[in-house]
């Protein structure tokens, strides 16, 4: 039985037992030795198309416009830039004039104006640096206005502080910054610009301390003219009852102040007459004489002089920064944007991957044909 079992038992390297496998399933193997063979018989063309590739990557980065970023940070302004304006907010104080101004309502009041795409756009417009090489093609007005939104997107203003980091950074900063072909103009435009909106920041903040002493005056000068008539109608209110006390006084035949005979008299709360009519009559006349009520009231005395001291003042245009630089706007050392060997090698790679695809396909459709 055993010699009968050995009999169905066939060698592993028998060819045969693979005759019943469907023709699919026989060619399957990559040959790897096989492809590289065709490649190396068609190195010319893969080398030509390496080369051609490679000229078009050193041809299209000669022609990409080359991109330099200039930036400067900020952070908010310190005691030596607020110097002469310090100067006059103590002007201010002393005169009781308190506007609301601080270095940080400053420093964002520049951030807003620097985020402004109509003063980006208007600067951009007036800049000698910048009109004169859009004007040097002679676009019209459409292709003027393009090129002058394009150029205001690369301007920005990035916040150096992350929302979650607020609270524990002890200030805050930005990065501001400007991208042009050439890293020159890249600074200076950076710098103009900066200046005109600084400028713009002084101007306003200026002209709001003019506009808070302009009111402050209008409120006294208006305060004062009521306290006047109400010291007025009080001098007049007065007169009259020192002449209601004097007929009391004469009525009563009291010529001589109360206390200085031994009198007792229970005196009127309305119309006192504890003086006696002598001096009844003597106060009388002391107080029609007087034409100023104001004279005897220091006071408001004081509050006319501080009036006169407003009118007086002058706020000059002086100059401060509204914030400090941490870096002043730089010139690009480096050059932005792919370099021209990284745009070749990868040109050149594209070329050979397209190459040696198209040989083995090429290949390919040939043994199918045979």
């Amino acid at each position: 039985m055993l010699a009968c079992m050995t009999l169905h038992i066939q060698s592993k390297n028998d060819a045969s037992i693979y005759e019943g496998f469907p023709e699919r399933y026989k060619n399957t193997e990559i040959d790897l030795l096989g492809l590289m063979s065709t490649l190396w018989k068609s190195k010319r063309i893969i080398i030509s198309t390496v080369l051609i590739f490679s000229l078009i990557g050193f041809f299209i980065s000669a022609l990409l416009t080359p991109k330099w970023t200039s930036r400067a940070e900020i952070t908010p302004a310190e005691n030596a830039q607020w110097s002469q304006l310090q100067k006059t907010l103590s002007t201010l104080h002393v005169l009781d004039v308190k506007p609301s101004l601080d270095k940080g309502e400053v420093f964002n009041l520049f951030l807003k104006k620097f985020n402004s795409e109509s003063l980006r756009e208007e600067f951009l417009t007036s800049s000698p640096l910048v009109a004169g090489k859009l004007m040097a093609s002679n676009p019209d007005a459409e292709e003027l206005r393009r090129g002058i939104v394009l150029l205001s997107d690369k301007i920005k203003a990035v916040n150096n502080t992350s929302v979650k980091s607020a609270d524990a950074v002890p200030y805050q900063s930005w990065t501001l910054s400007f991208t042009a072909p050439v890293a020159g103009e890249a600074r200076d435009i950076l710098n103009s610009y900066i200046n005109y909106i600084s400028a713009l920041v002084v101007k306003e903040t200026l002209d709001y301390l003019r506009e808070e002493v302009d009111l402050k005056k209008d409120t006294e000068r208006e305060s004062l003219a009521l306290e006047r008539e109400r010291m007025n109608t009080l001098h007049d209110t007065k007169l009259k009852r020192l002449n209601y006390s004097l007929e009391v006084a004469n009525a009563a035949g009291i010529k001589r102040p109360v206390y200085s005979n031994g009198q007792s008299v229970q005196d009127d709360p309305d119309y006192s007459i504890a003086l006696g009519a002598d001096g009844i009559a003597e106060k009388l006349k002391i107080e029609q004489s007087i034409t100023d009520v104001t004279r005897l009231n220091a006071d408001f005395r004081y509050r006319e002089h501080r009036l006169a001291e407003l009118d007086k003042l002058d706020i000059k245009d002086i100059t401060f920064m509204p914030f400090k630089y941490q870096l002043s706007p730089s010139l690009p050392t480096k050059k932005e944007g792919p370099g021209r060997v990284l745009l070749i090698i990868l040109a050149a790679l594209c070329g050979g991957i397209l190459a040696s695809a198209v040989v083995l396909v090429r290949h390919t459709l040939q043994q199918r044909h045979h």
